[in-house]
């Protein structure tokens, strides 16, 4: 394969090629559903990251915005470079694994802040 090809999201392609069959810019995976960001809790290169959700939900009991947190598991192609700490966009696709129903499609660079929170 030559080139990347169009998963009908507006991301950029990334510059390295793969042969990973579950890539969703060199292989045949193809991008439905929901798409999703948060921040890269665990990562191995070319097998599985895992993002962290944060969302706030009113308490009508308490009055106040509780924290919601929720992981949820993303196949990470070879030809993406996450690492922990970094925010990344995933999209949901076909079952991959049993506990895997999404991709990373895009990478952003972590702040400076958000690495320290993550250190300490």
């Amino acid at each position: 394969m030559s080139e990347a090809r169009n998963i009908g999201l507006s991301v950029k392609a990334p510059d390295r090629m793969c042969e990973d069959p579950n890539c969703p810019f060199h292989g045949s995976l193809k991008i439905r559903g929901r798409q999703l960001s948060g921040k890269v809790v665990s990562a191995s290169p070319g097998r599985f990251a895992v993002i962290l959700q944060e969302s706030y939900r009113y308490s009508d009991k308490y009055m106040r915005y509780l924290k919601r947190r929720r992981k949820v598991h993303a196949h990470l192609p070879p030809c993406l470079e996450v690492a922990v700490g970094d925010l990344a966009t995933i999209a949901e696709c076909r079952p991959v694994a049993k506990t895997i129903s999404f991709v990373v499609v895009q990478r952003e660079k972590a702040s400076a802040r958000a690495i320290l929170q993550t250190a300490g």
